[in-house]
């Protein structure tokens, strides 16, 4: 099982948007921006990791034969594909992961200062 699965599974992240209470999302940098900026960074992170898993998983079916055994395979793909439709955004991964104090994050010295 992957990474990604393991973490999902791990946690109780809905593939819904719930609202989130700003002042909550605030608290952990002091700063709602920052908060965001960290929250988007991991987003990508996470995105990327997906991506890079599905592409690898989907180039196993990567033939350029036609055979009868490809109706069998797109099958297998169209599930694979239709799991990844069904994780959660990242966006809402990174928020849930940010909220619960998982994501490891510093603040620049000179951000202390200004």
């Amino acid at each position: 099982m992957s990474k990604i699965r393991r973490q999902l599974n791990s946690s109780n992240t809905s593939s819904v948007v719930e609202p989130k209470k700003l002042s909550e999302i605030k608290e952990k940098t002091g700063n709602l921006y920052e908060s965001i900026a960290v929250i988007a960074k991991r987003a990508n992170q996470i995105n990327i990791n997906i991506k890079e898993e599905l592409h690898s998983k989907l180039e196993e079916f990567a033939s350029h034969t036609d055979s009868l055994e490809e109706i069998h395979e797109n099958k297998e793909q169209i599930e694979i594909s239709r799991a990844y439709e069904r994780m959660p955004n990242p966006a809402l991964l990174a928020t849930s992961e940010f909220l619960d104090n998982k994501i490891y994050f510093r603040r620049d010295e000179e951000d202390l200062y200004a």
